[in-house]
């Protein structure tokens, strides 16, 4: 089995309440063991291990529409598929047909309110991510250890192993809140299980991440060394190079020197490109040597409304009902690019390139006119569940296909542009300040693009910032990157980029700043008085 054995246990439903005052959180499931069964032996502690992972991929106990997020839909609180939603929905690559599923409208539009249902599915989730790993450090203390007696040498190593890869899990939690919320309630192991944690600030959260991840990694299992699906050091050095390429947008401060370096780390971890840049889209992507850290998917032993399943499933045409080109039924054109997108890959020096793969031929308008009408738009054949064999996955619904999160081409990506801002570079100025380690990685996506040939390559003097926002869209679209790089490009608010929809109008139009961050949902401020809304909203 090439997941981790999600065996998912609710072993905190009393903590999980605490840190979501805004849903009930119920055991759904009466396999639920209390945490004195749970914790009563080494295998316990695996199993819950299991259960602060599983978090990341099921919503429940029970089949794909089960969570135990009481009073929300399972498919609005799956954390992969809110997170894809919020970083990619509300940006120039891709919108939705189906509007009428609550929050996407508002998304993609750019017009969401602190109401919207995806946002409080999104904070919820990742709040719980965060319980869900306190309550395990609680249980997981020598003192907590010893009393069950647990003492066996290996026992205690493989714990405290558990233990690291759990904080850096939680830091993963806290780093999405502060990139999409710019605000979180803090709330550690040491707090009372009913505490209502104190609202930390951007920079408050950049410290805790930081000096959590710094303490971790050196007991961390070096990249590509844990099992499958597991945290290691590559996972927790991608989360610092994004928070550092980041810092100036988090807290006023470049960091571009230590993102440089933290990448240097990750690229020698032993990843290697993948030869074939499909192949890293598909069922089997698990074996690619460029995967960092993935959300696992399996048809049959993981069911749920994820990411990979809503972008596989969404990208078959209504017009070709293609769904048999990616092991899968379709769900008749939910999804469909923007024109600006599909306009990265104008000119003759991307005839070749293998992450061209949409369609746009005289059957769909390149213009969407009206978001529903699902025969406007290109439609992309990027994701598959199909093995690289060809292999459908056992399910036509519910695939196999991991979702990529943290993969090499970004690491090379993120060095590239971090040096040139380093090295002078603003969104302000057109320098081209590529070094030549630079364009070596850039060059080397290029070549990957294009089976191998430099037919493509690039030099210094035509790199600059805006090939650099430009390539990591030919690269990274619908990987769950779009918005953030957006808006560290001073492309997202504002009006110096548009695109279709963006503000509600079908040529775009400037949003206001203050849509850099999502908004507190109403909810969780009820919940927690100690939270405040964010600016605008």
């Amino acid at each position: 089995m090439k997941k981790i054995n999600f065996i998912y246990l609710l072993f905190a439903c009393v903590i999980l309440n605490s840190c979501t005052q805004d849903l009930n959180v119920e055991a759904e499931d009466s396999r639920i063991l209390t945490p004195e069964q749970l914790f009563s032996t080494p295998q316990g502690y695996k199993q819950a291990l299991a259960g602060v992972y599983g978090n990341l991929s099921l919503t429940g106990t029970g089949d794909a529409g089960s969570s135990f997020l009481q009073g929300i839909d399972a498919g609005t609180s799956q954390f992969g598929r809110c997170l894809w939603y919020l970083q990619n929905l509300t940006t120039d690559e891709v919108i939705w047909t189906y509007e009428n599923d609550e929050g996407t409208a508002e998304l993609q539009r750019n017009t969401w309110t602190a109401s919207n249902p995806l946002l409080l599915g999104m904070f919820s989730r990742t709040m719980v991510e965060v319980a869900l790993a306190n309550d395990f450090l609680r249980q997981s203390t020598p003192e907590k250890l010893a009393s069950r007696g647990i003492t066996g040498t290996s026992d205690l190593a493989d714990i405290e192993l558990y233990r690291n890869e759990v904080r850096v899990l939680r830091a993963f939690a806290y780093y999405n809140m502060m990139d999409l919320f710019g605000k979180a309630p803090m709330i550690s192991e040491n707090d009372p299980i009913d505490f209502k944690g104190p609202e930390n600030n951007r920079q408050q959260l950049f410290t805790f991440i930081e000096n959590e991840l710094n303490a971790v990694i050196p007991n961390l299992k070096a990249a590509r060394t844990n099992g499958y699906g597991r945290v290691d050091k590559g996972m927790a050095q991608m989360i610092l190079a994004k928070m550092y390429l980041n810092a100036e947008v988090y807290i006023g401060t470049p960091k571009y020197t230590e993102c440089m370096t933290k990448c240097t780390e990750i690229i020698a971890g032993g990843y290697t490109l993948k030869t074939n840049y499909s192949d890293n889209f598909k069922a089997d992507n698990h074996l690619s040597s460029e995967m960092i850290f993935t959300l696992q998917s399996d048809g049959v032993k993981t069911q749920n409304y994820g990411a990979t399943t809503v972008i596989i499933n969404g990208q078959v045409g209504s017009l070709e009902s293609n769904g048999s080109e990616f092991g899968v039924g379709g769900w008749g054109g939910a999804l469909r690019l923007r024109k600006q997108f599909v306009q990265k890959f104008d000119g003759s020096e991307f005839t070749t390139d293998t992450r061209k793969t949409y369609t746009a031929d005289g059957t769909r308008t390149l213009d969407i006119a009206v978001p529903t009408n699902a025969a406007q738009g290109a439609i992309l054949h990027k994701f598959s569940n199909k093995t690289v064999g060809g292999v459908a996955g056992p399910s036509s619904t519910f695939v196999d296909t991991d979702f990529p999160l943290f993969r090499l081409a970004d690491v090379y990506l993120m060095y590239a542009e971090a040096q040139m801002r380093k090295d002078g570079a603003t969104n302000a100025n057109n320098a081209n300040t590529a070094n030549a380690q630079s364009i070596t990685y850039l060059n080397e996506l290029r070549k990957r693009a294009n089976n191998g040939s430099s037919s493509a390559n690039v030099s210094a003097g035509q790199v600059n910032l805006n090939f650099i926002i430009d390539e990591r869209a030919r690269e990274l679209h619908w990987e769950g990157h779009r918005r953030q790089d957006l808006i560290r490009f001073n492309k997202f608010s504002g009006g110096n980029y548009n695109w279709a929809w963006k503000g509600n109008i079908a040529n775009g139009t400037s949003i206001s700043a203050n849509m850099n961050l999502f908004p507190i949902p109403s909810n969780s401020i009820t919940a927690n008085p100690n939270l405040t809304q964010n600016t605008g909203y």
